[in-house]
This record gives structure tokens, sequence and C-alpha cells, in this order.
């Protein structure tokens, strides 16, 4: 069996880097997030360009100096990320690893937030880490799932997907991968208990 989980709001906690960019910025997270999000420019949601490689990190804050008049003297991001594990998840996934089970990472992130666990060995956890910045697109688009699927040489009915996102799930399971809607860790192990 494959089992393939989310990383942010699953196995570590969500951190809000555009509430806390967005505060040690001045604008606060509803005005960064504006600026990430305004397209009148042409250069689009700059959130999901750097989610999908479609631009790095660099060009990010770029453009976003651009929108907002705002220098960035650093890489926000990934100074400023600093998620927490969750254990309780981690323990599930070191489980099903020693059960014999294949077990991967598949990720919306950026570039910096990928270098953060990296340097942290929170991808350590994994025996693959499927990234939607290195894929070339996030979820909830499909794609992502059926790149993971072939990479992996399996079917969907072979693989089981957790995700704190509902839109998440539900586009995996149209799939036909077994997903489940994470809310705890305890919660999991229930509903793993059940397949």
């Amino acid at each position: 069996m494959l089992y393939i989980f989310d990383m942010g709001g699953v196995v570590t906690n969500d951190a809000d880097g555009s509430r806390v960019i967005g505060d040690m910025l001045g604008l606060g997270r509803e005005a960064f997030r504006k600026f990430c999000m305004d397209c009148r420019d042409g250069k689009g949601d700059l959130l999901m360009q750097i989610s999908d490689g479609k631009i790095s990190v660099k060009e990010f804050w770029g453009i976003f100096e651009e929108r907002s008049g705002i220098h960035a003297r650093t890489d926000w991001w990934h100074a400023l990320f600093h998620p927490r594990m969750n254990e309780g998840t981690a323990a599930i996934i070191k489980r099903l690893r020693a059960e014999g089970n294949r077990v991967v990472c598949g990720t919306n992130t950026m570039e910096s937030h990928y270098a953060n666990h990296v340097e942290r060995g929170d991808y350590a956890l994994f025996d693959q880490t499927y990234a939607s910045f290195q894929m070339g697109v996030s979820k909830p688009d499909t794609e992502f799932w059926k790149i993971i699927l072939v990479s992996e040489g399996i079917e969907a009915k072979e693989a089981v997907f957790i995700d704190d996102r509902k839109e998440n799930c539900d586009a995996a399971a149209s799939l036909g991968i077994r997903a489940i809607h994470f809310t705890s860790a305890e919660a999991l192990e229930k509903e793993l208990g059940k397949l």
C-alpha cells in the first residue's frame, strides 16, 4: 500500500506564513495576501505561482516589491517559517513504514519552505517527497496525484491520501484514491484501522 501524506496541517502544524510575514512587514495578513494575489499587473497570483514552481522566491519578492513598494531585505518565507512536528502523526508514519508500507509526502510548498523542512530533517520520515514547486502543479489539481501514481508505478486503488483540506481529499478521491480528511492523529489512527 502507498500512503501519501500532506505536510502542513498534518505532519507539521499549518504555519500561517502570510500572517507572520504580513505582521512583520506592518501590513497584516489580508493586505499582504492582497499584494500577492493582485493580478492587475498581469503577473498573476504569486502564491499559486510560487507553489507551482512557475516563479522563484527571488522573483516572488521582486514582484511583491513592485506591487507594494516594500523592499524585502531577505526571504521572509524561509526566515519566519518555524512549523512544529505533530508527533502523533509522525508516530503513525513510522509505524506504517515499519509494517512494510511505502509512505511518501505529497505537499503544496515553495522552495523556501521545502529547504526549511530539509534543514530540519522533516522529510526523513518519508520514503520520497513530492513537492508541488518541483512538480509544476499544486493540489487540488488532479495532475498532482497522477504524477505521484505514475512515479510510484501503482494504481489509484492502491493508494491512501491524507490531507487536512477537504477539497484536496475530494480531488484525490475523484481519481479512485482512498482519501482521509485529517483532523487529528487520533482520528487518523481510527480511520486507518477501518482500511
